[in-house]
């Protein structure tokens, strides 16, 4: 009886954990994915040409990835000595859905004041998910974290995919809500993804729990979280597998990130209608749920590492299409192929790393983890604008991330077996 009781809480933490990614997804589809790129380039940059709000969008994602680049690694340092991962991870939160809920009061043209709360409702999103990765150690078993992870990335996709869906209806057919016009609808759908956010939070911030800390006050917890963090960053670069994961990370997790915040913008500077670029996301969402799934249960078959050398394969050739495509319909198809592998790179990268490390530094090697992600972020929107405004072919733009593809490959190829890291929750993933 005990020990089925054992087994309820922990299934009960993990749902709970999962959940958060198929709430905070909403803001990944529906804001930054989907609406946001259209409504900053017809509305909020109205009168501005499509190079400069291409520009103005990719340096709002350099902009937030940065501020989290100098932020998480300290914070989770300092999460660590304190025990306050799921703290930071309600502060972040907060802070994404107050902006998120503010888009809808910025006025057309205003295109500064739409960038300010964007700004800021991604960080406080990227600075949620790096907390919420640090959690993961502690709601389930080291042989189920790939599992685990995949339920939450597919969960996100299926949360984030169902709001979106109900946001595009709604904008599509504005007049069966009783809504004016799409701006309108698109405003109302920005209000339901901070409403959303906040709902499917409140399981995680009741029956997710970490181990005590040491205490103690919050100068005290800084002082200790700069001494660690600099003691960590000395452990990683000697800790060869940890390292070279970290590298290979930072490559190949750049072009799937600027593919997600880029690719309706892609999209609309060929002349493809906007409508049909949401579509096109919404077939990404549903398929990426049953692929997460899938993907979770495959490097639990192959190995963690084989499975993510199948997407990095597959977005390589994704890319290749991308830059060729002439039609909708071959959106379309990218749409599908990207939801079939997009889930299972994130969800394998995560567990694979988890295995890495230790426990009781989850939040600061986990702040690493998703500053290099960030980080990498940092570059790849900005790369593929420049690049595609220097050249005036936004196709060629698209290609730079194929050398992404292929470092991110050639160094995963170099992460040891894990005997010269620290196993912080079993073997290296394999």
């Amino acid at each position: 009886m005990a020990m089925q009781q054992g087994h309820d809480i922990t299934e009960k933490r993990t749902l709970s954990w999962a959940l958060y990614d198929w709430g905070n997804s909403a803001y990944a589809t529906t804001v930054m994915a989907g609406f946001f790129p259209v409504f900053f380039k017809e509305y909020w940059s109205a009168g501005a040409s499509a190079s400069q709000s291409t520009f103005y969008l990719g340096v709002a994602n350099s902009l937030a990835s940065l501020i989290i680049v100098v932020l998480a690694p300290l914070l989770g340092a300092i999460a660590d000595q304190w025990s306050s991962r799921k703290r930071f991870l309600l502060t972040f939160a907060f802070l994404g859905i107050t902006m998120t809920a503010l888009l809808p009061l910025v006025a057309k043209g205003e295109w500064q004041w739409a960038v300010l709360c964007y700004v800021l409702a991604t960080i406080g999103f990227s600075g949620s998910i790096s907390f919420y990765d640090s959690l993961i150690v502690f709601v389930t078993t080291p042989s189920r974290l790939d599992v685990v992870s995949a339920l939450g990335y597919a969960l996100g996709y299926l949360g984030g995919g169902l709001l979106f869906a109900l946001n595009v209806w709604m904008v599509l057919d504005p007049s069966r809500f009783g809504l004016a016009d799409a701006a309108a609808a698109v405003r109302l759908s920005f209000f339901s993804v901070a409403a959303w956010w906040f709902i499917f939070t409140l399981p995680l911030a009741l029956w997710v729990h970490e181990p005590h800390g040491r205490g103690g006050s919050a100068l005290l917890a800084v002082r200790n979280g700069l001494r660690q963090l600099r003691n960590t960053f000395h452990e990683i670069r000697e800790l060869r597998t940890v390292f070279m994961f970290l590298l290979a990370y930072w490559c190949y997790i750049d072009g799937v990130d600027t593919i997600v915040r880029m690719a309706v913008d892609y999209g609309m500077s060929l002349g493809f209608d906007s409508n049909s670029l949401i579509v096109a996301l919404l077939i990404t969402q549903f398929i990426g749920f049953p692929a997460a799934i899938a993907f979770g249960y495959l490097g639990k078959r192959i190995g963690a590492r084989r499975g993510i050398y199948l997407a990095i394969a597959a977005y390589s050739l994704i890319v290749v299409w991308a830059s060729q495509m002439a039609s909708q319909v071959e959106f379309y198809g990218l749409a599908i192929a990207i939801g079939l592998v997009q889930g299972g790179i994130q969800s394998l990268s995560r567990s694979f790393y988890a295995r890495l490390i230790p426990h009781d530094k989850s939040a600061e090697f986990f702040g690493f983890y998703n500053m290099l992600g960030k980080f990498a972020a940092v570059l790849g929107p900005v790369m593929v604008g420049w690049v595609g405004a220097l050249s005036g072919n936004p196709r060629i733009g698209i290609l730079t991330l194929l050398l992404l593809f292929f470092a991110g490959a050639v160094l995963l190829s170099r992460v040891g077996d894990g005997e010269d890291g620290v196993a912080g929750v079993g073997n290296n993933g394999e």
